[in-house]
């Protein structure tokens, strides 16, 4: 099987995240793409399969840089939908707290179908919560990965400063530096895979400047410069978490990144908004990336991620869907739709571009999580597609393909292919019962909650 030959014929266009032209589709075999047609052109050899896309935009398959899948359980709550992240989180911390492996396991296959219903093929996830009996939680998400044949990036984050040492969360949240360097190097060990076509990787995620010690900071710096693995946390999200910084460490938090041995190219943040010309510069030089997340910056109130800024001083940008509690979908197309229109409001139409947008979901995402075997269109990479129709009513009257995608609010996809295979075919999950997933989901939600 692994030698059969597809080509992905004639599309109505085609977003190759590159200057490439793939205009007469493109050719797959095995888990790569093998071929790039021009239009008219004929693959140079036979194909054993082929699929008409001429109905159909054809996308690299979106990569999504930040999540936090436990949270779908705690959508649309009423106690937090009207507040900032600090007391949002302050309110949700004890309910999350509450959480146990077979809620987990419900809340990932949610997050996950969404987002691979989204046109979505690879995730990360920013798992931090391990309360007693939810110690093997990234565990429990490697199996729901596997299940939905999505490639992903599980971040293993940690929370180790309670509220007693002056922290924001509450103390039945938190672990010790030493349980949380155990488990990292456990899970590295285990499930971590290099190279090209990986389809399971770890990285190493302490939650934010006021949810960690000084000392794991550094000492998950100094993990993954050893394992090779990168890192990841929330960074200048709020005007509070600067006063945060200011208050506890004496520093900015770029200043208290680069004390930490974090400000390097192994790193990418969540958010970033609140940072000076001089961080911006600092950033850029040091090829930090930062993941934009538009969605929960509204919702939060928190501000706008300076897109613009960042990229001339070269950091690279990804986007992110953030955790289901403040945004509250998984859905990246929609992601990139929100940011196309807020990056907007900052920076004007004629920067901010659907493709440019577009390179940001799928590229400038890959860039974030060391990919270059993924996020764009190309000979040799791997054969991770996102093909959307645009025959809803929504698209009626449009005449770009790819502007429409965004401009008309494209939100789900037709067929999903991860690493050669079809994931999703008209529109359905294959081997996944929505119906039921929904049920137990919402029972599992509900439960959360219950006797507050």
């Amino acid at each position: 099987m692994s030698d059969q030959r597809t080509w992905i014929k004639n599309p109505l266009a085609v977003f190759t995240a590159n200057a490439l032209d793939a205009s007469g589709g493109i050719v797959i075999q095995g888990q790569k793409i093998v071929e790039l047609l021009t239009a008219g052109q004929q693959p140079s050899q036979p194909v054993d399969h082929i699929f008409d896309a001429c109905e159909s935009v054809l996308l690299p398959g979106l990569i999504n840089t930040h999540h936090h899948f436990y949270q779908t359980l705690t959508r649309a709550w009423a106690p937090v939908v009207n507040v900032p992240l600090f007391p949002w989180l302050k309110k949700l911390y004890p309910v999350w707290a509450r959480l146990q492996p077979e809620a987990l396991g419900l809340a990932s296959r949610v997050a996950m179908s969404e987002l691979l219903l989204s046109g979505c093929t690879t995730t990360t996830d920013h798992h931090y919560l391990f309360p007693q009996g939810m110690e093997e939680a990234i565990d429990v998400q490697v199996d729901v990965v596997r299940e939905l044949g999505m490639r992903a990036l599980l971040t293993r984050g940690s929370m180790s400063l309670g509220e007693e040492q002056g922290g924001l969360p509450p103390e039945q949240t938190v672990q010790s530096g030493e349980v949380i360097l155990r488990d990292s190097q456990r899970l590295i060990d285990r499930y971590h895979q290099r190279g090209e076509g990986a389809w399971m990787q770890i990285a190493l995620a302490p939650c934010s400047p006021f949810s960690v010690t000084t000392d794991i900071m550094r000492e998950s710096a100094q993990m993954a410069q050893r394992e090779d693995v990168r890192l990841h946390t929330h960074l200048a999200e709020t005007l509070d978490e600067e006063q945060f910084c200011l208050k506890m460490f004496g520093l900015r938090t770029v200043d208290y990144l680069e004390s930490v041995g974090w400000l390097s190219d192994r790193t990418w943040l969540a958010h970033g908004i609140h940072f000076n010309d001089d961080e911006i510069r600092r950033l850029g030089a040091a090829g930090t990336g930062i993941c934009h997340c538009p969605v929960s910056n509204m919702r939060l109130a928190s501000g706008m991620c300076p897109t613009r800024d960042l990229e001339t001083a070269g950091v690279p940008i990804g986007l992110g869907v953030d955790g289901s509690a403040s945004n509250d979908a998984s859905n990246l197309m929609y992601e990139a739709r929100q940011a196309l229109y807020l990056q907007r409001l900052k920076y004007g139409a004629e920067y901010v571009t659907p493709e440019r947008v577009l390179r940001w979901a799928t590229r400038g995402s890959a860039k974030l999580i060391g990919r270059d075997d993924i996020g764009q269109i190309a000979v040799g990479k791997q054969a991770d597609l996102a093909l959307f129709k645009l025959d809803e009513l929504r698209f009626s009257g449009s005449h770009d393909p790819i502007a429409a995608l965004l401009l008309c609010g494209a939100e789900k996809a037709d067929r999903v292919m991860v690493g050669g295979k079809w994931r999703v075919i008209d529109g359905e999950i294959v081997g996944m019962d929505i119906k039921s997933l929904i049920s137990r989901h919402r029972k599992a939600a509900a439960a959360l909650i219950a006797n507050l």
